[in-house]
Parts: C-alpha cells; sequence; structure tokens
C-alpha cells in the first residue's frame, strides 16, 4: 500500500512553516496531498486561486507533492484518495489540544486513517497565517516568513 498524506489547511497564505513541516515530511511518505480546505462559513484573506497557485509554485520540483482543493471532512477527502494519513504541524500546547481533539475525532469516523504530527523546528514556531494575514493588512513586510518567490502585495 501507498502511503499516501494529506496535509490539510487553509494555507491563507502559506508560510515556510508549512513548506517546512512539508518538506521534513516527504522521506515518511510515497506522496503528500496539500489539500486547501473550502468552508462556506469562514472568510479567507486570500483568494483560492492565489492559495492554489502559491503552493504548486513552492513545491513545482516535488514530484511527490501534489496540490488541490476539497469540501467536506478530511477524512472523506483522505478516503476519496486512498490517503492513510492526515499530516498535522504542532507549534503550541495549544494547537496540541485543538489537533488532539480533531485527530480523536477523525480516528471515530475513520479508525483506518491515523493522524501524524510533526513539530515545527524552533525558530519558525512562531510563524502562523494569522499574525503574517495582520503584518500584510498594516503594510508590513512579510518576505521573510513566506517562502521564496512568493509576493503576498
Amino acid at each position: 500500500m501507498k502511503r499516501i498524506a494529506v496535509f490539510p489547511g487553509s494555507f491563507d497564505p502559506v508560510t515556510i512553516g508549512h513548506e517546512s513541516i512539508l518538506r521534513r515530511a516527504l522521506p515518511l511518505f510515497d506522496e503528500v496531498i496539500i489539500a486547501i480546505g473550502i468552508n462556506s462559513n469562514k472568510t479567507y484573506y486570500f483568494p483560492l486561486e492565489k492559495r492554489l497557485a502559491w503552493l504548486k509554485q513552492v513545491f513545482r520540483n516535488e514530484p511527490k507533492i501534489s496540490v488541490t482543493s476539497f469540501s467536506g471532512l478530511t477524512v472523506d477527502f483522505c478516503k476519496a484518495n486512498h490517503a492513510p494519513y492526515i499530516l498535522r504541524g504542532i507549534r503550541t500546547a495549544a494547537d496540541f489540544e485543538f489537533e488532539k481533539a480533531i485527530a480523536q475525532m477523525n480516528k471515530a469516523q475513520a479508525p483506518e486513517i491515523e493522524t501524524v504530527f510533526i513539530l515545527p523546528v524552533a525558530e519558525l514556531s512562531a510563524i502562523n497565517s494569522t499574525i503574517i494575514r495582520d503584518i500584510v493588512r498594516n503594510g508590513g513586510d512579510v518576505s521573510q516568513f513566506v517562502p521564496a518567490g512568493i509576493s503576498l502585495t
């Protein structure tokens, strides 16, 4: 069986933290599907098309990574894509509690799917999309926090 992982998120925007987690996860899996979740109850700062394009650009030279979007439950997306793993990054204790609850609910719905957590490298643990969006809204420079070649302006 292929070791396929789904890395779900909003990636609003993609950060060097996301990039680091994905690059460090590549040796663990045969394939990683970056899946931008679409939640009709959530308002996104950057349009879906831009987020898809950014992720495709960042990982254009990684044949094991594909990028797509989905709506609905992550476990249903995993089943449809024959992915027995969900990949998640955890920065803080608060992240852990939130992600643990989601992982346990996912496990209850789909016992065959495992969630794999990867911790960020220490110097990237403070970076998150919410803070990046706030910096962008206020005209700040976020170039050091997003992957090379990505412009959020």
